[in-house]
């Protein structure tokens, strides 16, 4: 058996750029998003460390990837994927991605985002987090 599945709770950084497209027509959107780690030191100092990680919207999910804003409280459900680029200076660089299934919104931020502020609206009168988009198996590989 085998299986590759990541589940992640955190904030996004800042607002997502607008979608580019892959050779086959196919829209992209790249989220950064940081989660962070709290704990208690041997000294009983409360330390705190932020992860960061890459998240990729494909097709469909890229508009509501975009409708997403700084500091959005999101839950995310996807699989990790490893690319190899070469920049500009030549040396090659692997990058651990994390290809985006499913996204809730948990808490949108409050900073007059209209698809966040709706969201929330609808989280209050059910009480439930809000599905914000699901796909089934379509994600796209493109080297």
């Amino acid at each position: 058996m085998q299986m590759n599945r990541v589940v992640i709770a955190g904030h996004v950084w800042k607002k997502p750029p607008e979608a580019r497209y892959l050779a086959s027509g196919t829209p992209v959107v790249n989220v950064r998003v940081g989660e962070t780690v709290r704990y208690v030191d041997g000294s009983g100092e409360t330390k705190e460390h932020t992860n960061w990680h890459s998240l990729i919207f494909y097709g469909k999910l890229t508009k509501i990837a975009q409708a997403l804003d700084k500091g959005d409280n999101v839950y995310v459900d996807g699989r990790i994927e490893q690319r190899k680029f070469t920049p500009r200076d030549g040396k090659t660089r692997t990058v651990h991605e994390i290809v985006v299934r499913l996204c809730h919104v948990i808490a949108p931020a409050r900073n007059g985002n209209k698809a966040a502020d709706a969201a929330a609206e609808k989280d209050a009168v059910n009480g439930s987090p809000v599905v914000v988009a699901e796909v089934e198996d379509d994600w796209p590989v493109e080297s």
